[in-house]
């Protein structure tokens, strides 16, 4: 493939944009060599600046889960902006998608919507805190919940240790109410509430990891943790920006069958456009100005068009019995061809999966948190994604990324791409 174009416009975007990209993952620091600027998608294809065609499993990090250019919400979005953009002030379509959200997912009762899901978890993180009067939360090693300085949190040198700040410009003083934990270990999260009694607001958790690779928490782990913090009056966050509506109509709460004190949302519930979203019980979220004495506030939020976006995708999920069917159909078939090619050409890996999110680890043991999965061979994941690139399949950048399906993708496209794995993995 040529990607002349692209290499010219990142030498373009590297003068004026910080490292040329707006968000560091695009940049192809994990893997070398020059990201791809896209041009066009369609359904599970992208086009990018050299018109080269890539079978897409990035999906723009999950929320094309019905394909790109989605009809009926490319119609929604074009006839809302025919109405206006952004108005400032209150619109019948944020009551019926909140509506919607509602019955949907199980155990909230109010939904209040933001701009991105980093905004959801900050905002989610200060309810809690503003509810339960306490400061510090609990995090997992691994797990991304945006930029917010809160959660850039690395690990401390013990159990009890308080979280040290893993970027410039968090200060100590925000660091030190994040405790740090270990995903699938509930014997690390009690050890973080017996050193700090009555102080922890919140734990907040992808409850299926997917900033490690697709990494699913052990039986039984989450239900602890339900549990865990009940007995200590702290509210259990999930993060479901990436799983809300994929997994499930509603979310890791349906498929693990929990009910969570905070949910977040984002990508899916904004059919693609800029859009995130948190929602509790009614107790909870009535904590929030104007009714409440937690402030939290956004121009705008519930805009106009990422409403109309999202509302044409969330009827669309919510009509269609059959679509999580599908997805997982799909999914389980490439996990089932990629694992017969691998084994073939005597490669060491392991595959998770969950739903529609599923990656592949270069290390034989299983991958259970983040540690086990800075374990996987580096090297060869980058030749991997080379390797796919160049015969027109596109994963993420990163080692550390789920893929995401799309109901979009054909079986032939499941079967050219488990192929390409087959060309790509006879040379690593």
């Amino acid at each position: 493939m040529i990607y002349q174009r692209s290499s010219q416009l990142f030498a373009e975007a590297e003068k004026v944009i910080p490292g040329g990209v707006n968000s560091p993952v695009r940049a192809f620091k994990g893997v070398g060599g020059t990201p791809l600027f896209a041009k066009s998608a369609k359904g599970a294809y992208l086009y990018d600046e050299d018109d080269n065609r890539l079978i897409d499993y990035i999906n723009s990090w999950g929320p094309m889960i019905l394909g790109h250019a989605y009809q009926p919400v490319v119609e929604a979005v074009i006839e809302k902006a025919k109405k206006g953009t952004s108005f400032g002030m209150p619109t019948e379509l944020e009551t019926k998608i909140a509506e919607l959200a509602i019955s949907m997912v199980p155990n909230i009762d109010k939904i209040r919507f933001v701009n991105s899901g980093t905004e959801a978890c900050m905002s989610a993180i200060r309810l809690a805190r503003g509810f339960t009067k306490r400061d510090k939360i609990v995090k997992f090693s691994g797990c991304y919940h945006g930029h917010s300085d809160s959660f850039l949190i690395a690990a401390g040198s013990g159990l009890s240790t308080f979280g040290v700040p893993n970027s410039p410009g968090v200060t100590q003083g925000t660091a030190k109410d994040t405790l740090l934990a270990q995903y699938n270990d509930i014997n690390n999260v009690k050890a973080l509430f017996e050193a700090n009694p009555n102080e922890i607001a919140a734990v907040i958790i992808e409850p299926v990891a997917g900033n490690m690779g697709c990494v699913p928490p052990k039986e039984g782990f989450l239900q602890a943790l339900r549990e865990l913090c009940s007995n200590h009056n702290a509210l259990l966050i999930f993060d479901e920006v990436m799983t809300g509506f994929r997994l499930a109509k509603g979310g890791a709460q349906e498929l693990y069958n929990i009910n969570t004190d905070i949910v977040c949302f984002g990508k899916v519930i904004g059919g693609g456009l800029p859009v995130g979203a948190f929602a509790a019980r009614e107790e909870i979220m009535n904590f929030l100005a104007p009714l409440g004495p937690v402030y939290q506030a956004g121009t705008l939020s519930g805009n106009p068009l990422a409403m109309a976006a999202g509302y044409a995708m969330l009827q669309d999920l919510d009509s269609d019995s059959e679509i999580y069917n599908r997805l997982e159909a799909k999914t389980a078939y490439l996990h089932q061809g990629i694992e017969k090619v691998l084994i073939e050409n005597n490669i060491v890996f392991t595959i998770n999966r969950v739903g529609s999110m599923i990656s592949v680890h270069f290390d034989a043991n299983p991958v259970v948190d983040f540690q086990t999965a800075k374990n996987g061979d580096n090297e060869t994941f980058k030749k991997f994604f080379h390797g796919l690139l160049h015969e027109g399949v596109y994963i993420a950048p990163s080692a550390y990324e789920t893929w995401f399906i799309t109901d979009a993708l054909t079986y032939e496209d499941l079967d050219f791409t488990i192929e390409a794995i087959n060309k790509v993995s006879k040379t690593l």
